[in-house]
């Protein structure tokens, strides 16, 4: 089935206010509380709601280092692309992972304790022989813009799709 406004309006809120009650959903949505249920069931089971969980102000707990890294591989074979990955998803560092077109492989965010330690998890990357030719560090000085998607506005109005 396809999400429809109410339904984007129910996603949209829960990416902003996870802990809500059903009942506080409901009212937010303007739709009865077991209506409301239903429809957020069916959108976890269809998986499109498929998680929840705490945004940690990890700056409040302990001084860290977060980094952007653009990867190259060295070789382009399905065997080097899954060796790189492979290694990559070990490491409770590296806190997302892009494959990317455009020059570039892959893009890469750490969380470092320090930049030391970042750079030893780079030079053990390196150590690791997993494919990687060339790599570039940014390092993420201020968090200008987090939002959650924005997912009513990659859908068409759904009163002219109804119709037809």
């Amino acid at each position: 089935m396809k999400p429809d406004k109410i339904d984007f309006k129910i996603i949209e809120t829960l990416q902003r206010h996870g802990r809500m009650t059903n009942k506080e959903l409901a009212e937010h949505v303007s739709l009865s509380p077991s209506a409301c249920l239903e429809r957020h069931k069916r959108l976890e089971q269809e998986g499109i709601l498929h998680s929840y969980g705490a945004q940690v102000a990890l700056e409040k707990i302990t001084p860290y280092s977060a980094v952007l890294v653009e990867v190259t591989l060295k070789n382009h074979l399905s065997a080097d692309f899954q060796r790189f990955e492979n290694a990559i998803i070990k490491i409770p560092e590296i806190v997302e992972c892009y494959a990317v077109g455009g020059g570039i492989d892959y893009v890469l965010k750490f969380v470092a304790r320090s930049i030391e330690h970042y750079q030893q998890m780079m030079e053990q990357l390196l150590n690791d022989d997993i494919g990687i030719d060339r790599y570039f560090s940014y390092f993420i000085t201020q968090q200008v813009k987090k939002t959650p998607y924005p997912v009513s506005r990659f859908v068409q109005d759904t009163k002219a799709t109804d119709s037809e």
